[in-house]
């Protein structure tokens, strides 16, 4: 029976660890939110609202940094383009 209470003891360990893992996860995302925030003050990002931030976001990381800044620079030098008026 030694190797059933191993077993036991390490299947204990092993959910202490994975809590301590989860709140340290907690802590530093919260700590990433933060300096991603104080990165992005004074940029003009700050006068989006909350889901076109993270829309925006969203579609920067699914593009990746050197295609989304390429295409944000290529953007930058074309016309200005009028706001399209919604729909509903």
């Amino acid at each position: 029976m030694p190797s059933q209470r191993s077993a036991i003891a390490a299947l204990k360990k092993l959910e202490a660890d994975r809590e301590t893992l989860d709140q340290r996860q907690r802590e530093l995302a919260e700590k990433a939110a933060f300096e991603l925030g104080q990165m992005l003050l004074g940029t003009g990002i700050e006068t989006f609202s909350k889901k076109n931030i993270r829309k925006a976001g969203e579609l920067l990381g699914r593009l990746g940094e050197e295609e989304g800044l390429r295409r944000l620079e290529a953007d930058r030098s074309a016309p200005a383009r009028e706001p399209q008026a919604s729909s509903g």
